[in-house]
């Protein structure tokens, strides 16, 4: 689908740049992402990839806005208190762009919900076998994919290209036979802007790897809130991953 003249007013700051330019503007407009979960990471996520044109996004959470919510999503107001999540976050993200196409799913992800295509999948959940169902059908199906995940001062995130043949998945990282971590964001809390910061770079790194501009592969970035700072961790591909090793 080409550019319209709506599209270059609206992507104008896009189309300035050398490596994205008309035709990575119309790789964004053509392009289908599923995020899975719009809490804290998923408000963030969602709203800068609609603003920057991505054509289709599906956005899948089986959650209602719920006041606790309001500290750290910041796609809901106090009036959506009982809504459906999906259901707000399309109504504010056509808002910013009523170009882009959004389906809505107010359900837990499901093998119906995994098997439409997609171009990428983001991981933005709150629980640990939820990403290793994500990162299963990703790397089955080649299917990009980012993931991320912060509780108190600190977050996290990585990217998997699954087209490249060395690229590690989530299970390599993080065994998928592990119990859920005791802390998280309902039991510890979490510093809203902390969210803001991993779900803006999720969505930078979605962008760069529908761009084809990404090489990090299993690479985590750690973010430290409260001192102001980055580690970043390589991990290798696990040949005995239960996962992709068959791959091998």
């Amino acid at each position: 689908m080409p550019l319209n003249d709506d599209d270059f007013m609206r992507y104008s700051r896009h189309l300035l740049m050398d490596d994205i330019g008309e035709s990575g503007q119309e790789k964004l407009i053509n392009s289908r992402i599923l995020i899975v979960g719009l809490g804290g990471l998923g408000c963030p996520v969602s709203t800068y990839l609609a603003g920057a044109g991505v054509g289709f996004l599906a956005l899948c959470d089986p959650d209602r806005v719920d006041k606790t919510n309001l500290q750290r999503q910041v796609l809901f107001r106090s009036e959506d208190c009982g809504e459906f999540k999906v259901s707000c976050a399309k109504d504010r993200l056509k808002a910013l762009n009523d170009s882009v196409n959004i389906e809505i799913y107010p359900r837990a992800v499901d093998t119906e919900i995994l098997n439409y295509h997609y171009d990428l999948i983001i991981d933005c959940t709150d629980n640990l076998p939820a990403r290793h169902v994500l990162n299963k059908q990703c790397s089955e199906n080649k299917i990009p994919f980012v993931s991320a995940a912060a509780v108190g001062w600190e977050g996290q995130l990585i990217g998997f290209d699954f087209n490249n043949y060395s690229s590690p998945c989530f299970n390599c990282v993080i065994n998928g036979q592990l119990q859920d971590p005791v802390m998280n964001c309902s039991n510890s809390g979490v510093v809203g802007p902390v969210l803001g910061v991993i779900g803006s770079l999720q969505a930078t790194i979605a962008i760069r790897m529908l761009l084809g501009y990404f090489q990090q592969h299993g690479e985590m970035q750690r973010y430290d809130g409260k001192r102001g700072q980055w580690l970043t961790m390589t991990s290798m591909r696990d040949k005995a991953c239960m996962v992709c090793s068959h791959e091998l």
